[in-house]
């Protein structure tokens, strides 16, 4: 089931096209992330290129949140639980990943606060040993297990192109656990996620203008998925 206005159809089309875009300003304008804390304040204070990139990283929750509520109005008819699950789960890690944004907007601050790096430095550390990373694990896990059932969803019910569910594994993979190797893969992810999303939101710009919001669903029967 597409979005069922023309307003809640743009808006959904908008958001998959736009979230991959502002993926790809974080990940290539992002500084390295050493373990040191001072070095990493350093690193934000490198130029204006590491302050874009956090704002693209926060900024790109809202989208990706109203990407993860269209693909899971579009997975419902055939995959209800999988649906209700996933949608819950990512739209936890968008919120997760806010609030860690939001912090990395704090971070910027320090940064250019030479003077007190130290103190700063030090600062950081004691915010990333204390409860509030409980919210970076909320954002980690949500968006890896949400995207997961969504993207089983997209599989099962056929919705959209037979490779936009593989896709999302790929990135799944890519971004939140191969990336820790090497850095070229969070490139080649966000470029997995753009074609999966751009494919959804040209599926959803295709159906403007049916008199019908219902999108056919191929693949199992909606009994034969209840269970799912």
């Amino acid at each position: 089931m597409l979005p069922d206005t023309p307003s809640r159809r743009l808006i959904a089309v908008v958001s998959l096209f736009v979230a991959p875009v502002l993926a790809l300003l974080y990940v290539a304008l992002s500084p390295p992330f050493p373990e040191d804390a001072a070095e990493r304040l350093a690193g934000f204070a490198d130029g204006p290129l590491p302050g874009v990139s956090a704002v693209a990283f926060t900024v790109m929750q809202l989208p990706m949140l109203v990407a993860f509520l269209a693909i899971g109005r579009l997975v419902l008819p055939g995959s209800p639980r999988l649906s209700a699950w996933g949608t819950a789960l990512a739209v936890l890690g968008c919120v997760g990943h806010l609030v860690f944004g939001g912090l990395s907007m704090a971070y910027l601050a320090m940064a250019h606060d030479e003077a007190n790096r130290a103190v700063h430095a030090q600062l950081l550390s004691d915010i990333e040993s204390s409860p509030v990373m409980l919210f970076a694990v909320a954002g980690f896990a949500g968006s890896v297990l949400g995207q997961l059932l969504l993207s089983i969803a997209l599989f099962r019910t056929r919705t959209g192109p037979v490779w936009v569910g593989p896709a999302i594994w790929a990135f799944l993979a890519l971004e939140f656990f191969i990336s820790n190797v090497t850095p070229w893969a969070s490139y080649l992810a966000v470029l997995m996620l753009g074609g999966a999303l751009w494919a959804l939101g040209d599926l959803l710009r295709r159906s403007a203008g049916d008199e019908s919001p219902e999108v056919e669903v191929r693949g199992p029967s909606r009994t034969s998925l209840e269970t799912s």
